[in-house]
């Protein structure tokens, strides 16, 4: 008897258990929620006692108790400029003879700051000019010989001018190191607007990879080539100083210096941000198909120019770059910058390079294929296939598919805008495009045939609206011939869902 008296206790002892747990966990949970509903009461009732027109003024008031403003980043309260930035330019005593009017043709005396580093005393150019940046003789690099297995020998020399770039300049009002090559022209103006960008209080590595995709499998397709320059923010700048003598040692067989640098700051743990407006340049012959469809961003600079044909016909390197810089001297921000339009009534197209080339078609070619540069360029070394890291299109004999070309041939501001004036410096040596349109036509007259205007001007605003345009192209439109022989083209500003081409 005891033993099934035993055996029904069992259960009913579990279901007292079971009741009190539940109890005890039912009493847990009610206690917060008579809590919250208590102090949901509160706030209710203090809401329902003032006026309805002052409830939001009052909630707001909350908000900013509860959530203060974060005060504005430094970078939005006092934007970079031109002052905040320190340059440091790698050179020789060799080289600084023929590379000096590189420099000085965007060197600005008494407004831009830093250094050209040589590698011994400039003793058969002084006195030093005061048009040249100052310079500095390079720290001896002879303890560093045990480590210096680099093809190229200049190597740790070269990486080394952001170290002593650095200790030349290191006070609060420095922002950015900016390192260039002797032969590299920058457009100083721009990179200042494209910096405004980015927090010079974090880490940044901004610069640009080759075009060539040899050049980049060779080095890293994640590094900054220093020919056309990259910028450094000051705390990396500063981490790199700390660093670098150890970094010198662990990468002993690196080709260069631009590739011995990659690799110290990405084992500081920073990659690359690219900017497609640093153009190192590894290519040859005639460069105006690649800068005749320049990527929508603003140029940064431009490197190895001995390597290429003078940008402008009948005028030698000097010449050329003088005569580019009278552009950018007037509107840097638009320099390069493609805007397309087209002439409906003759079926023409127009593709304008500011301050460089107008290039006018036969027909009507859409923006999508004549944002491909054409390839009138060769690579820096033949490749096994691909050669460049973008698109192009290939020199033909099909007249509808190549452009009469005009380069520029002067510019100047005005109270209502800019002018610049584009002339044919050379026939193309192809027959009129035997595409039919309205102007054969309807006016069945040789002064309509492309061949026939000698002269295009190209009007456009004071200034490049960024707030409207953004990286979108300008938009342009053929507004008619002043005379005969001469085509006007006038920048205006682009509907808001504007489609560009001829539908």
């Amino acid at each position: 008897m005891s033993s099934s008296i035993e055996i029904l206790d069992k259960p009913t002892s579990l279901n007292q258990k079971i009741t009190f747990l539940s109890t005890k966990n039912i009493n847990t949970l009610y206690k917060p929620l008579i809590v919250t509903s208590f102090f949901l009461f509160l706030f209710y009732t203090l809401l329902s006692n003032r006026r309805f027109d002052q409830s939001p003024q009052y909630l707001a008031k909350l908000r900013q108790t509860l959530y203060p403003t974060q005060p504005l980043n430094n970078k939005y309260q006092n934007p970079t400029n031109i002052n905040h930035l320190e340059i440091g330019i790698a050179s020789s005593i060799n080289s600084w003879k023929y590379r000096k009017p590189y420099i000085e043709s965007w060197w600005k005396p008494n407004i831009t700051k830093g250094y050209v580093f040589l590698d011994r005393e400039p003793s058969n150019y002084l006195p030093w000019p005061s048009s040249s940046p100052p310079y500095r003789v390079s720290e001896n690099t002879i303890r560093y010989e045990p480590y210096n297995k680099h093809p190229m020998k200049s190597a740790i020399r070269m990486v080394r001018v952001i170290v002593e770039t650095f200790k030349e300049a290191h006070d609060q009002t420095i922002r950015w190191y900016v390192m260039v090559d002797d032969d590299t022209i920058l457009f100083i103006d721009n990179l200042v607007h494209i910096l405004q960008k980015y927090d010079h209080t974090k880490y940044f590595y901004i610069g640009e990879n080759s075009e060539c995709v040899l050049s980049n499998y060779d080095n890293s397709f994640e590094m900054a080539f220093g020919g056309a320059g990259y910028a450094i923010s000051y705390p990396l700048a500063e981490a790199l100083t700390k660093n670098l003598d150890t970094c010198i040692k662990r990468y002993p067989y690196v080709y260069g210096s631009d590739h011995l640098l990659q690799s110290c700051i990405s084992d500081l743990g920073v990659p690359l941000t690219h900017e497609k407006g640093f153009h190192q340049i590894d290519l040859h012959n005639d460069l105006s198909g690649y800068l005749s469809s320049h990527p929508q961003t603003e140029i940064l600079s431009l490197h190895h120019l001995d390597s290429v044909d003078p940008l402008f016909p009948n005028m030698n390197r000097s010449e050329s770059l003088n005569h580019l810089m009278k552009a950018a001297n007037t509107d840097q921000s638009r320099l390069l910058q493609q805007t397309i339009c087209y002439d409906k009534s003759n079926n023409w197209s127009y593709s304008v390079a500011w301050g460089y080339t107008v290039d006018l078609y036969e027909q009507i070619i859409q923006p999508s294929v004549l944002e491909k540069p054409l390839e009138t360029f060769l690579a820096w070394r033949k490749p096994a296939k691909q050669a460049f890291m973008f698109n192009t299109r290939w020199v033909s004999k099909n007249p509808c598919e190549m452009p009469h070309v005009f380069y520029l041939q002067s510019v100047g501001k005005y109270s209502y805008g800019i002018v610049a004036n584009y002339t044919r410096r050379f026939g193309r040596d192809l027959p009129p495009c035997v595409a039919p349109s309205p102007s054969r036509i309807s006016h069945n007259s040789s002064s309509y045939v492309p061949s026939y205007i000698q002269k295009i001007m190209v009007i456009s605003p004071a200034t490049k609206y960024f707030a409207e345009v953004g990286n979108r192209r300008e938009c342009c439109e053929v507004v008619g011939q002043v005379e005969e022989n001469v085509t006007t083209i006038k920048y205006r500003t682009c509907a808001k869902n504007e489609i560009m081409g001829v539908y």
